[in-house]
């Protein structure tokens, strides 16, 4: 960990020499942290206090726990930016259960640098958030308390470099990138590719923003390498001050084994309303779609493949400038008995009551 510090701050202050010499540029460095505490209470009451393995946010059942914490420092010149963040939680303990030692606890930790004065064009590189989808790991970034299937089931974070590009007006951003995987800050082991991303953001007016963003690349050993290729579309709306509306449609493909012309698919969907019915008060409602018939995404089930409908409502109250208090209700409705009660047997709908308080400064 101490090494991995070094490195970044000795890179910014590099770049702050070679970059920065003119005195009259102003830097930046600033620091935040939030915490979201939570209490979720599966109603198929599960004897391993676990969510199913396709939930990776929010997934303990019956006991109060700490979903996500981090301490994050900006650094910011008009030639440079970085950031470190450092976090944990049962959000990184599933999401990184596969990451090696200290990186298990990397929330960012990248650095970009301004390729020409003129243009908004830049170069990052390092541990970033995902190109992918309208959810955050960051509960109060989002408009439902807990995170969406399609977003559990996508990268949250990314490795690799980023060159990417915002138009004057800011209603163009787009994005080139080279990863080391799908949610991977270290590529497989016997894996010798680099995979790709795309990013195209386009952003008229502060009422709505499009987004449309790819994935294509190999995730396995060389010896079974199987090529994926995955499509995010989703829209923002604001209706008014009062009312937003998210949809979102991802598609994914991928050979069904190394040099197979068969390939399997898996598909999801996500439309989310929310009102803000007064200063302090928000509604949202949430109908959600995932099939994943041959598991390429999800964990295998026990009882079968992923092919679920989710319905969920929310209430969010502001206690303070930075700190929420929200409560959902959330019911899954899948075509097969997927949900394991304590009595071993399983069911095809699983109802989930859940409530936090994140804060954030």
């Amino acid at each position: 960990m101490k090494k991995l510090l070094l490195l970044l701050f000795a890179a910014i202050g590099y770049a702050s020499t070679t970059l920065g010499a003119d005195t009259t540029v102003t830097k930046t460095l600033t620091f935040s942290a939030m915490a979201e505490v939570y209490y979720s209470f599966d109603f198929a009451q599960p004897s391993t206090n676990s969510r199913p393995a396709f939930v990776y946010s929010h997934n303990r059942h019956n006991e109060v726990n700490l979903n996500l914490a981090y301490t994050k420092a900006h650094y910011q010149t008009q030639f440079i930016r970085a950031n470190l963040a450092l976090a944990t939680g049962t959000y990184v303990a599933a999401n990184y259960a596969n990451e090696p030692g200290v990186l298990k606890n990397i929330y960012e930790a990248n650095i970009g640098f301004k390729l020409t004065p003129r243009h908004n064009l830049w170069i990052d590189a390092g541990i970033m958030p995902s190109h992918i989808g309208f959810d955050s790991a960051n509960s109060l970034n989002c408009n439902t308390l807990t995170r969406s299937i399609i977003a559990d089931n996508s990268p949250y974070y990314e490795s690799g470099a980023s060159l990417n590009y915002t138009s004057p007006k800011n209603k163009w951003y787009m994005a080139l990138l080279l990863l080391n995987g799908w949610q991977q800050i270290q590529r497989t082991p016997g894996n010798s590719h680099i995979n790709a991303g795309t990013q195209l953001t386009y952003t008229p007016s502060s009422s709505l923003t499009i987004n449309y963003s790819t994935f294509a690349g190999n995730v396995y050993p060389d010896s079974i390498a199987q090529l994926r290729v995955f499509h995010n579309l989703y829209a923002i709306i604001n209706l008014n001050s009062k009312i937003n509306i998210i949809a979102d449609i991802d598609y994914g493909s991928q050979q069904s084994s190394s040099h197979n012309p068969t390939w399997h698919s898996w598909l999801g969907a996500a439309l989310i309303a929310s009102y803000r019915i007064v200063p302090r008060t928000t509604i949202a409602a949430r109908a959600e779609y995932y099939q994943d018939n041959k598991s390429i995404i999800t964990t295998p089930l026990p009882r079968g493949y992923l092919h679920t409908r989710a319905y969920s409502a929310n209430v969010d109250y502001t206690l303070g400038p930075n700190v929420r208090w929200r409560t959902e209700a959330k019911l899954y409705h899948s075509t097969t008995p997927l949900y394991t009660t304590a009595t071993g047997t399983a069911t095809t709908t699983s109802y989930l009551a859940t409530t936090s308080i994140a804060i954030s400064f």
